[in-house]
């Protein structure tokens, strides 16, 4: 089993900036995939950016330039580092891993809110 425990979500104002942490624990050889998704009201979740073991990212297009995804692999931990925030933001983001056990698997954190204000 994987544990993944997120930080760093709230209120704030247009324009600011916010730092998502997820750490991951647990029983894993390795962990291949860490990513951010989010989900905003009424609509489906959707990946904003991830971060393969080796460096390679994926950013939603609407993010570009303004998120950045990092990753510490000694303390099993991603981070998102969210500037000039806009109201359309305004999401519960998820943290996303996929792990080596014997097989690739997917774990996803609880979940936090994020919501930008004008």
């Amino acid at each position: 089993q994987v544990q993944l425990v997120e930080s760093g979500g709230g209120l704030v104002q247009y324009g600011g900036a916010l730092r998502l942490s997820c750490a991951a624990a647990g029983s894993f050889f390795r962990i291949n995939v860490m990513g951010w998704y989010l989900q905003a009201t009424g609509k489906q979740r959707e990946l904003v950016v991830r971060i393969t073991s080796g460096g390679s990212t994926i950013y939603l297009n609407s993010v570009k330039g303004r998120f950045t995804i990092s990753r510490d692999n000694a303390k099993n931990t991603v981070y998102l580092q969210m500037n000039s925030l806009k109201c359309e933001d305004t999401a519960v983001y998820y943290c996303n891993v996929v792990v080596t056990v014997i097989q690739e698997r997917e774990y996803w954190g609880q979940g936090t809110q994020i919501t930008v204000s004008s």
